[in-house]
């Protein structure tokens, strides 16, 4: 039985670097948070300062699956970086989303957990109330972006 390291082996030297880079590039589109931060030899307790936040809410919004869109944007220029929303559909060109630039003037803190009293429509009510006007549904901001 012939291992992958054999037959690599056996390509030319052109076609091993091309895997090569290709394999590190689709690394790179499948990092979380964690792998962004360290890659960029950054530490929780930095990103802590930047944000304004304990080092264990770094840590949690590091683990969380689901973030707000403010957070991970507030997380991403603690890193150096901007957030870009693309959406992309079959036989479309791909649409950045725009109208998210108001995202980091948001505060970086984490939101608090629900309470049972007012229940999940209770606070999405207050969520809502506390949105600015220019982020209602009715915004409607994108452009094309070259694929």
């Amino acid at each position: 039985m012939t291992t992958l390291r054999e037959m690599l082996g056996k390509l030319p030297p052109e076609r091993r670097e091309a895997i090569a880079r290709r394999t590190d590039e689709l690394i790179a589109e499948e990092l979380t948070l964690r792998d962004v931060r360290k890659a960029l030899n950054l530490t929780q307790e930095q990103i802590a300062r930047a944000l304004n936040v304990k080092q264990a809410n770094v840590s949690q919004m590091e683990m969380r699956a689901d973030l707000l869109l403010s957070t991970l944007s507030s997380y991403i220029e603690a890193m150096g970086g901007t957030l870009e929303l693309t959406a992309r559909f079959e036989n479309r060109p791909a649409i950045k989303l725009q109208g998210f630039a108001a995202l980091s003037e948001q505060p970086h803190a984490m939101p608090a957990k629900r309470s049972r009293a007012g229940g999940a429509k209770g606070a999405r009510k207050k969520a809502d109330d506390a949105r600015p006007a220019k982020w209602g549904p009715k915004q409607k901001g994108f452009s094309k972006v070259s694929p």
